[in-house]
């Protein structure tokens, strides 16, 4: 006993070092060093007093130990390190008999009465306070960790109720713009200004397409972009791409050229997906070309077993990629360089969608550069063939039969119920007009109509809560959301309101009339 209070007194100093080197902030250095004698402590103590003392033992709250002091992500080997130490220990002791330190042990009469006693209740009040403490760090981890979820919800649902408050605003005039376009278009316009009301058609899509940008970008990693692949003539498709891109060219003194395979099938193509890419696609071109070309170029590569092989290039004489840049180009938010940001600006949300959609397409966008030489985009797609009767019932507009039927239209912009009115009065239909939700009510209470148009965002009372006062006196008048939001939440509210389906805002006239024959025929 008397050498063993030598070796313990030893100790004492190295203690004191630890909890210096402590107070001074080196908490690493100081459990490392109160680790290795702490355990060095243990194991002679066990070895002197012998197997009846069962100071052992207490190398069981050191095998813990490690796993409190040290961070497991930092310093998982100091963790390892020291716990694999105490069960070295354990184990040398158990082989060697206890005689690791001595051969000299402690009477085990006296030992098992003594020592073994002070050593299971030591070992039991310190495994029992790490256990504790191990419960109390977790809480606080696990409590930690459910605050960041609820702030991380809520800043989910603030970004989604901006994206979703952004969507309305802009969709909501996008809606007059390609409406009246239409109307323009379907109004025996003289040859010479077909081409311009294509145009402004055209260019609403465009303006919708970069809208669809932003909200892709937030939805395109928690949930897969879905494809809606119609017979598509792709040459009639993209026939007003240059059109639209062409003023910008002129402006910086370059040219568009379009190099379309005129040997091209028709076939099963999201096309508004498609323009979706080749439009962000061009526009970064131009915007990178201060001098020479863009060209857009699509060619049939090979046809088999009723698909065929359509490779798109979007090719551009302007500034060029470094090797090194060319996968950053894919991140979002992100250009090649500083300096590009801030001589061209943009946002770098074009390319990660692009990137996106064609791999929903079942493809890989690749890029091919040499820096002051221009750079080449390229995407291979395997398309199914379409045939021409399937191309005409698309192109074909379809007769409706809505004659005499009543319709009340329930919008709270002027411009929209102008455009939404001159639509369905063309078709034939009669429609009433209330501009708020309240008033909708009380005109269906007071008249019989055959569907209500509901817009979702009102003053005095919302679409929603006019769905659900009209369910409570009219529960088989067919209901329409006019929806400027793509939101799946907003869907979901539409159909828990009461409403019978939804269109969204700014919508196609063909499809609302469709929409609106469905419901009725139901």
């Amino acid at each position: 006993m008397q050498e063993l209070s030598v070796y313990l007194m030893a100790a004492v100093p190295f203690f004191i070092l630890s909890a210096i080197i402590s107070k001074m902030g080196n908490l690493t250095l100081a459990r490392c060093i109160y680790l290795i004698i702490f355990n060095l402590g243990v194991a002679l103590t066990a070895s002197f007093v012998g197997k009846a003392g069962s100071a052992e033992f207490i190398l069981l709250f050191s095998v813990g130990l490690p796993f409190v002091w040290f961070s497991f992500r930092r310093e998982r080997f100091l963790i390892g390190f020291f716990s694999g130490m105490s069960l070295i220990f354990w184990f040398l002791l158990y082989f060697t008999n206890f005689d690791l330190f001595t051969t000299v042990h402690m009477d085990a009469e006296k030992s098992g009465m003594y020592i073994y006693p002070i050593s299971i209740l030591t070992t039991i009040v310190l495994v029992t306070f790490q256990l504790i403490y191990f419960s109390y760090i977790n809480n606080g981890f696990y409590s930690k960790i459910h605050d960041q979820r609820e702030e991380a919800i809520e800043e989910s649902n603030a970004k989604s109720k901006f994206l979703s408050m952004m969507s309305h605003e802009i969709r909501t005039p996008l809606n007059a713009i390609t409406g009246l376009s239409h109307i323009l278009g379907d109004s025996n316009p003289r040859e010479d200004q077909k081409e311009n009301i294509d145009a402004l058609n055209y260019s609403g899509k465009i303006l919708l397409n970069l809208l669809n940008n932003v909200l892709d970008f937030s939805k395109m990693e928690s949930t897969k972009i879905e494809l809606d692949p119609i017979p598509t003539n792709i040459m009639a498709a993209v026939r007003q791409i240059k059109k639209i891109h062409e003023p910008s060219c002129l402006r910086k003194g370059i040219t568009m050229e379009l190099e379309i395979d005129e040997e091209l099938p028709n076939v099963w193509l999201d096309i508004v997906r498609f323009n979706q890419v080749i439009n962000n696609l061009i526009s970064n071109a131009i915007k990178f070309t201060d001098k020479g070309s863009v060209t857009l170029k699509i060619v049939k590569q090979e046809e088999s077993n009723g698909t065929v092989l359509m490779r798109t290039e979007i090719l551009d004489t302007g500034i060029g990629i470094y090797k090194e840049q060319q996968e950053k180009i894919w991140q979002a938010f992100t250009q090649a360089s500083s300096s590009t940001n801030r001589l061209y600006g943009g946002t770098g949300l074009g390319l990660p969608i692009v990137k996106s959609i064609v791999q929903a397409m079942g493809s890989m966008v690749k890029v091919e550069s040499d820096p002051g030489k221009g750079s080449r985009f390229y995407f291979d797609l395997e398309l199914k063939l379409a045939s021409s009767g399937e191309l005409d019932q698309i192109i074909h507009k379809k007769v409706h039969d809505l004659k005499g039927k009543k319709i009340l239209l329930v919008e709270d912009n002027l411009i929209n119920v102008m455009v939404a009115k001159q639509i369905l009065e063309k078709a034939n239909l009669v429609v009433d007009v209330a501009y708020n939700g309240q008033n909708a009510v009380d005109m269906v209470q007071e008249n019989n109509f055959d569907t209500v148009l509901m817009d979702i965002q009102m003053p005095v009372m919302d679409g929603y809560t006019a769905s659900r006062e009209i369910r409570k006196f009219n529960s088989t008048l067919p209901i329409l959301a006019l929806s400027a939001s793509v939101f799946l939440e907003v869907k979901n509210k539409i159909l828990q309101s009461g409403m019978n389906g939804f269109i969204f805002k700014p919508f196609d006239p063909e499809n609302l009339l469709n929409r609106i024959e469905e419901v009725l025929d139901n």
